[in-house]
């Protein structure tokens, strides 16, 4: 089976292309970046109709602003887990919570800037709490429920043993300085729950919607220095 993955820079989110039989887009980026994807898949000599399904990870803004005209010139259908879909369908998504004193300063000056309504988009596959196995796209991997960040967050695990986290990890010089635990969640508790629940799939990097990848070790540190200052 032939399959690669590359990373698309939209805005100040990555997505990323799954390429087996199928293509899978993981995320949408933020409002304003049609044309940013547009480039990446010309450097990447892909089609936008190549682009089977539209995964996003999550509901916030940062990762569906650019959904609508990302479905628009793809025609692809759109899934999410269900406990996020009201955010894609009423274009209304809501802030998460800040976990440490920088982040809910952000999240206090994000909420009196930012005022996201989007496009209504609807969802073509809802995502359950089991997951779904990419099996029918060519693709070595399963979606896997991770809530934490929001409760309707989704991570993608390939059996290589490369992990697309959305936001359960960041590593972004904005969000925080070296790669870790995210600064922004509902519930940072269900963060590192996920976290324990799919390192036993054989994660060997990182792939962050914010910032370059990284190997897992990193994210397993983290846990452990987590637990132990409880």
């Amino acid at each position: 089976m032939n399959f690669s993955f590359q990373r698309i820079p939209v805005g100040i989110c990555n997505c990323y292309l799954l390429r087996g039989e199928r293509t899978v887009l993981i995320d949408a980026g933020a409002q304003g970046g049609i044309n940013a994807f547009k480039r990446g898949l010309q450097k990447l000599n892909v089609s936008p109709k190549e682009i089977s399904l539209i995964l996003l990870t999550h509901g916030h803004w940062d990762h569906i602003g650019s959904l609508h005209p990302i479905q628009q010139v793809t025609g692809a259908p759109v899934a999410i887990h269900y406990r996020d879909q009201p955010w894609v369908e009423n274009g209304n998504p809501a802030f998460p919570r800040g976990v440490t004193p920088y982040g809910k300063a952000m999240i206090w000056l994000a909420d009196r800037l930012i005022h996201p309504k989007l496009p209504h988009v609807k969802v073509d596959h809802v995502i359950d709490d089991n997951g779904m196995s990419l099996a029918e796209y060519g693709i070595p991997g399963k979606v896997f429920y991770t809530p934490g960040h929001s409760m309707g967050h989704v991570s993608i695990v390939l059996d290589s043993g490369e992990a697309f986290v959305g936001d359960m990890a960041m590593n972004d010089w904005y969000l925080r300085l070296t790669p870790g635990l995210p600064v922004l969640a509902d519930d940072i508790n269900m963060v590192v729950a996920s976290w324990k629940k799919i390192l036993p799939a054989g994660i060997k990097r990182v792939y962050p919607a914010h910032g370059p990848d990284f190997p897992v070790e990193i994210m397993q540190q983290e846990i452990s220095n987590f637990e132990g200052s409880k």
